[in-house]
């Protein structure tokens, strides 16, 4: 998707403009204090900003959070990293970016919309998403701990 989306809640900015993404509070976050990709090297935050869909939120310029959507724009979105930093928690700033998210026109045609989570079920399900109807036809095929320092 080339065209790129803003979106405002009165200080609050959220864009798909990649040239905004500060890379380094990306990172920061991924690597430190999600429980997701911790340690995840930011050669690998970059590459995956790059073949991504994403969506920045701002306050006053400042980069406050993050999402993004690996899509092929026309059957399914799987949405992954999302996270607010901590001091913004609790302002609804979470729900707004699922809701830009989810209902941007040109993704309703998708026919799938996918996310794992551990722990944050209540946010999610507030956008609509529900536990698999059919986990039996899902597979997975999984690397626990990808980017942790390996022991020599």
């Amino acid at each position: 998707m080339n065209t790129i989306k803003q979106f405002t809640n009165g200080a609050f900015l959220i864009s798909t403009d990649k040239t905004k993404l500060d890379i380094g509070v990306i990172h920061h976050y991924l690597s430190s204090q999600s429980y997701w990709a911790r340690h995840i090297p930011e050669e690998t935050v970059r590459l995956s900003v790059e073949g991504s869909f994403c969506f920045g939120v701002y306050h006053q310029g400042k980069q406050i959070g993050f999402a993004r959507l690996i899509s092929d724009f026309a059957t399914m979105g799987y949405i992954a990293d999302v996270f607010i930093v901590e001091e913004y928690r609790g302002r609804g700033l979470a729900k707004w970016l699922m809701a830009c998210i989810t209902g941007l026109p040109e993704l309703q045609g998708l026919r799938r919309w996918m996310l794992g989570t551990r722990d944050a079920h209540f946010l999610y399900e507030k956008s609509g998403f529900k536990p698999l109807a059919k986990p039996e036809i899902f597979m997975e095929k999984v690397r626990p701990n990808p980017y942790q320092p390996q022991d020599t």
